[in-house]
Formats: C-alpha cells, sequence, structure tokens
C-alpha cells in the first residue's frame, strides 16, 4: 500500500514538451496519487493549457521556478527542521507522524515550506501539501490532529532531536496556555517557540 507522506522533486523541464524551465518562469504542478504512492508533473504555461481539461490530479498549484542554489559543504552541516523531516520521512516511521508535522510547521514558519493544497486522505484525516520555495518539491503531510496533551511530549522530543534543551520545568502546557489545537494560528505560535529553543529561529526573506 502505498504511503500518505512523501516529498516529490520538481521537473527541471516541462513533462510536456520537455523544454527546460528558465530562472524565476511560471509553471504547473499536478500531483496524482496511485498504486505506487505519488507523482508529480510539471508543466509550462503553454502545455498546462492543452493538458489541465483532462488532468485528473489529485491536487494543483503554479509555482514560480528557481534555480537550485549550490550543494552546502556537508562538514558544515548542522542538523536543522529540514534536515531532520528528510530524514524522517525517508525513514517511513509511522510513529513519527506527529514530529513530522510539527517540523512541517516549523519549516512554514521560517517560510522555507509554502502550504499549496489540503485534501481528505483515504482514512477521513487531512493531508497537506507543501512545497518548498527553493527546490520546488512537494512535502506531502498527514495532519495528526494534535491533542494538548500529545503537542507538551512532541515539542520535548522536537527540541532535543534537534540538539537543543527544554527548559527546567516548562513544556508546552505552559508556554502556550490550553492553546485550540484546531486552529493552525496556534501551531505555528508553538513552532516559533521550537525554533527558539533550538536556535534554528533565522527566517528567509521573502522575494
Amino acid at each position: 500500500m502505498a504511503q500518505e507522506w512523501d516529498i516529490k522533486s520538481r521537473s527541471e523541464a516541462c513533462t510536456a514538451c520537455e523544454k527546460p524551465f528558465l530562472d524565476k518562469q511560471e509553471y504547473y504542478a499536478a500531483l496524482a496519487f496511485g498504486e505506487e504512492g505519488y507523482a508529480r508533473t510539471d508543466f509550462c504555461g503553454d502545455c498546462w493549457t492543452e493538458h489541465k481539461e483532462n488532468s485528473q490530479a489529485y491536487s494543483m498549484w503554479k509555482g514560480v521556478f528557481r534555480m537550485p542554489p549550490p550543494p552546502e559543504d556537508e562538514a558544515l552541516q548542522k542538523e536543522t527542521a529540514e534536515s531532520l523531516l528528510r530524514k524522517l520521512m525517508e525513514d517511513d516511521d509511522p510513529d513519527k507522524i506527529n514530529v513530522r508535522y510539527i517540523l512541517t510547521i516549523m519549516l512554514e514558519r521560517k517560510r522555507i515550506l509554502i502550504e499549496r493544497d489540503v485534501q481528505i486522505g483515504r482514512d477521513g484525516g487531512k493531508i497537506r501539501v507543501y512545497e518548498h520555495r527553493q527546490t520546488g518539491e512537494t512535502f506531502v503531510v498527514p495532519d495528526p490532529s494534535l491533542r494538548l496533551d500529545e503537542l507538551e511530549e512532541v515539542q520535548e522530543e522536537v527540541v532535543i532531536m534537534l540538539g537543543g534543551k527544554v527548559p527546567e520545568g516548562k513544556g508546552s502546557k505552559a508556554a502556550l496556555e490550553a492553546p485550540d489545537l484546531s486552529d493552525p494560528a496556534e501551531l505555528r505560535k508553538h513552532a516559533d517557540k521550537v525554533l527558539a529553543e533550538t536556535g534554528d529561529d533565522d527566517f528567509e526573506d521573502d522575494d
């Protein structure tokens, strides 16, 4: 059975005409779900006009192509919310669904990920579709609908996994004062606190 979390790379060229995308060129992305999991296709404007009427995509959106940045020197890299999220999604551990979701919210707060769509999964739960601002990759992440008692434990787990230190006697209950976890704004406040505690609170500039 295909999993309901995944990372799919953006194409470097149009799926239909195969012309390479230019820097800052608009493109159209389509995400489909099948027996093998998620499949992503990317189109230039002209080809999308021809293909969108027959599209059976699970999710669709428009983006701006940005040339990928040069890879960082791995010797200088530290564990960040992004690198940890990538590892957890690659490990395919269903027990880390809460951690993956909080890391995703943290990356949204850092303006690294952009939420593109929200869909309903096969089990009736929400599936959130994000796109990486720089690489154009698609991150498909289930929303676990966290409870308050779960949030405190997840916050501490994320802080520790990122090399931070949980303040003594302090948990998310004290920090958030009984938030409404159905409100995405409250979860974003929580993500800001985790970012501050891990020292990973630098934010991307808007273009």
